[in-house]
């Protein structure tokens, strides 16, 4: 009795390893498909500088009232979008 018990999980486990397969499967073809019609855009980097201004305030919130440690992680963050948004300030205009 436990080894037809066994042999029905083991025969029902790789059932659903193979429908994990196949679904995979079909979700990369639908993927590399989808890749193919899309056309790669240039990031906004006005968006960056807008996001940094708002993570640096955020930043100073969070090092007076929960933790420096997290607030120093969000002032970097927002410096670094800023950083990002200034470095590329000529093309901002392409995006509008």
């Amino acid at each position: 009795m436990l080894v037809i018990q066994m042999s029905g999980l083991i025969l029902i486990t790789a059932l659903i390893i193979a429908i994990l397969i196949v679904i995979g499967f079909v979700l990369i073809i639908v993927v590399f498909k989808k890749k193919k019609e899309i056309k790669i855009q240039e990031p906004n980097y006005q968006v960056f500088f807008n996001i940094g201004m708002i993570w640096i305030p955020v930043g100073v919130v969070f090092m007076i009232t929960v933790n420096i440690v997290i607030g120093i992680a969000f002032l970097s963050l927002g410096t670094s979008y800023i950083a990002i948004g200034f470095a590329n300030r000529d093309k901002w205009e392409k995006n509008q």
